[in-house]
């Protein structure tokens, strides 16, 4: 009977739980953001330091290697005993040393990559180092993966798709008619080719089942135009003294703050598209465009283009335009390479990339 009175004594202490209140939700996530904004803090510094471990690793071999005759066999030894000595610690084996020794040399002589260098994981370091070649690509990866949070698959079909080549070829007029500090940015906004092969289409289609079939798959879509896009609508209206007009997709770059009109052919660019989307842009600053945001740009995307009839066409544009074609199925990709822009002119893009 005192047993029973005992459990029944601890039952009554207990503290009475009432209904959340709104003001208790409110703290309760305020104080869940405040922890995982501090975990994923913890996370960086973490990652941060392996990399400087990595590098100087990386480094240690490099010397040695040159300096006292350091071969294979030494190399797996030290692999060997790192493991030995951190049990808890992947990434210690010979084939991830020699990986750092090429870190260290594919950056020793870049500075001013240092600390931009600790702002990605080791996974994506490890698919840049073996995907990309060139140096400067290296860097263009590197600054969009931190720049635009990739994961590391997004990194790898970025890298398979040619985002390097196909934003530095892009043909569009910038130059001549945005404000300065706005180039680089529109630059790294466009690509000269895209590829919607997440679209149930055949080789023959129309305008309507494209645009119908991108807005059915939107977020597939603004993956592959680039993270900064916002979906604003599809047949988009616009009035002028009494007439209607529509274009295709308007979008919204939050970097640029731009309305981006796209307007969608299933044929090969002809010169006469531009003068439609010089319409379509004039209209849209004069009467959508808010005080505060930038002039609006203008995308073709045509099924098929020619280069040299582009560039005529764009040369005397007097609103910011990119022609950019599409693909439905991946095919092995045009050499993109021989077009590329000097190597100071892809550097001082590059330097743009946060």
């Amino acid at each position: 009977m005192t047993k029973c009175f005992s459990m029944v004594e601890k039952t009554q202490n207990l503290p009475e739980l009432h209904a959340p209140s709104e003001e208790y939700n409110s703290i309760l996530k305020s104080i869940a953001e405040k922890i995982r904004s501090a975990q994923a803090r913890a996370t960086q510094a973490v990652n941060r330091e392996l990399i400087y471990a990595y590098n100087e690793i990386g480094r240690i071999i490099y010397e040695k290697q040159k300096n006292a005759a350091w071969g294979t066999s030494v190399v797996e030894q030290l692999a060997l005993d790192l493991r030995n000595l951190f049990p808890g610690i992947k990434g210690f084996s010979s084939r991830n040393l020699w990986r750092m020794k090429d870190f260290y040399l594919s950056y020793k002589e870049k500075e001013k990559l240092t600390a931009l260098l600790a702002e990605i994981s080791w996974t994506h370091h490890m698919y840049i180092l073996e995907k990309c070649k060139d140096s400067l690509e290296r860097e263009f990866y590197i600054r969009m993966t931190k720049r635009n949070g990739w994961s590391y698959r997004i990194l790898l079909n970025q890298i398979s798709n040619k985002t390097y080549e196909k934003t530095l070829v892009s043909q569009a007029n910038f130059q001549e008619n945005l404000p300065k500090k706005l180039r680089s940015e529109a630059q790294l906004a466009v690509k000269d080719a895209y590829l919607f092969d997440f679209l149930n289409l055949g080789d023959e289609h129309s305008e309507k089942e494209l645009e119908k079939a991108l807005g059915q798959n939107i977020e597939s879509f603004l993956r592959e135009v680039g993270n900064a896009y916002t979906f604003v609508g599809s047949q988009y209206r616009l009035e002028v003294d009494g007439h209607e007009f529509f274009i295709d997709l308007l979008l919204y770059h939050r970097k640029l703050k731009s309305l981006v009109a796209i307007e969608l052919k299933v044929g090969p660019f002809i010169p006469e598209h531009v003068g439609k989307m010089q319409f379509y842009l004039a209209v849209l600053n004069d009467t959508v465009k808010l005080p505060d945001e930038n002039p609006s740009i203008g995308i073709i995307l045509c099924k098929e283009k020619n280069r040299t009839i582009v560039e005529y066409a764009l040369k005397n544009s007097t609103e910011p335009i990119n022609i950019a074609s599409y693909q439905i199925v991946r095919d092995l990709p045009n050499d993109l390479r021989n077009e590329l822009p000097t190597q100071k002119q892809i550097e001082k893009l590059l330097n743009h990339i946060g």
